[in-house]
C-alpha cells in the first residue's frame, strides 16, 4: 500500500474541512475529484492529495466503480458522538410538529455552519401535495432557501456580502443563482421581516422562514415552512410567518432560561 505522505499546517486542515463541506454538499450522488477540485479551486493534484489523507482516516470513501467521493464512516461516528451533547434537534421537534399540524405544510429546521445551512429536522404536515425539497442533512450555501435566508438575514450588512461572495461559484447550481441574486433577496427579506424564498430555488415551491437566536443574539437556527406556490399567497405567508414568531419565541426564551449557547 502507498504511504500517504502527511499533510502539514493549518492551510491543510482548512482545506481538507473546505472539501468535507463541498462532499457534505453532494454527499447523495458523489463527487468526482475534477468537480471536487474546481469547486475547491484547488489544483487536481493538491485535492487528490488531501482526499487520500481524508480516505486512510475514514472521513472520505470513495467507489471503486464511479470513482466518486462521499463521506466517510468516521464522519456518522462523530456525528453520533456529538448529537449526546446537541440537543437543540429535539427541543425544537415539539415546534415543527405544531407548526406541521396546523399548516399542513411541510415544516424543516436548519442549523448554520460555516458559510452553510445544513437541514437537521423536517415534519410533513396533512396537504397532500408535499414540497420535500429538503432531505435532513442537506448541506446548502447560505443564502438559499427559506432557511440559508432567514440564517442570512441577521447578519451584519458586510458578513452577508461576504458569505455570500465566498459562495459565489457554488450558487449557480441552485437555479442559476448570483451573488447580486442573493443580496437583492436579502434586501427585501429585511424589508419584509421574515424570510422568503418565491421559487428562486425550485419552480413550483414557496418557503417562509424565521431565525432562532442565541443568547448573544446570533442567529443559529431557522425555521421554515414549505408548500406548493399556488397556496403560498401573501395573506398566507402572513398567517405562517405569524405562526412561526409564535414558536420561535417559545423557543429563544427556553434558550434564554436553560443557558444554551
Amino acid at each position: 500500500m502507498e504511504k500517504i505522505k502527511p499533510i502539514a499546517g493549518t492551510q491543510s486542515i482548512e482545506r481538507a474541512a473546505h472539501l468535507l463541506r463541498i462532499i457534505a454538499s453532494h454527499n447523495s450522488a458523489g463527487l468526482r475529484l475534477v468537480d471536487i477540485s474546481k469547486q475547491a479551486t484547488l489544483e487536481r493534484p493538491t485535492a487528490h492529495r488531501i482526499l487520500k489523507c481524508l480516505m486512510a482516516e475514514g472521513l472520505v470513501r470513495q467507489n471503486p466503480e464511479t470513482h466518486r467521493y462521499f463521506l466517510g464512516h468516521l464522519i456518522f461516528e462523530l456525528g453520533l458522538a456529538a448529537s449526546s451533547s446537541f440537543n437543540l434537534r429535539d427541543i425544537c421537534h415539539p415546534s415543527l410538529v405544531r407548526l406541521a399540524e396546523k399548516s399542513g405544510d411541510t415544516v424543516f429546521l436548519t442549523i448554520r455552519s460555516g458559510a452553510d445551512s445544513v437541514c437537521i429536522d423536517r415534519v410533513e404536515g396533512s396537504f397532500p401535495i408535499k414540497t420535500l425539497t429538503l432531505e435532513v442533512g442537506t448541506r446548502r450555501p447560505l443564502g438559499v432557501g427559506a432557511g440559508g435566508l432567514a440564517l442570512l438575514m441577521k447578519l451584519p450588512e458586510q458578513a452577508q456580502q461576504e458569505i455570500v461572495s465566498a459562495n459565489a461559484l457554488r450558487l449557480a447550481a441552485y437555479n442559476n443563482l448570483t451573488v447580486p441574486a442573493v443580496m437583492k433577496l436579502l434586501k427585501r427579506c429585511r424589508e419584509l421581516g421574515f424570510a422568503l424564498n418565491d421559487a428562486q430555488v425550485t419552480l413550483g415551491s414557496t418557503s417562509v422562514g424565521l431565525p432562532i437566536r442565541s443568547r448573544s443574539g446570533e442567529p443559529i437556527l431557522a425555521i421554515s415552512v414549505g408548500a406548493i406556490s399556488s397556496r403560498m399567497t401573501e395573506d398566507r405567508q402572513k398567517e405562517l410567518v405569524s405562526m412561526l414568531r409564535a414558536e420561535i419565541k417559545t423557543l429563544e426564551n427556553f434558550i434564554e432560561d436553560t443557558g444554551h449557547p
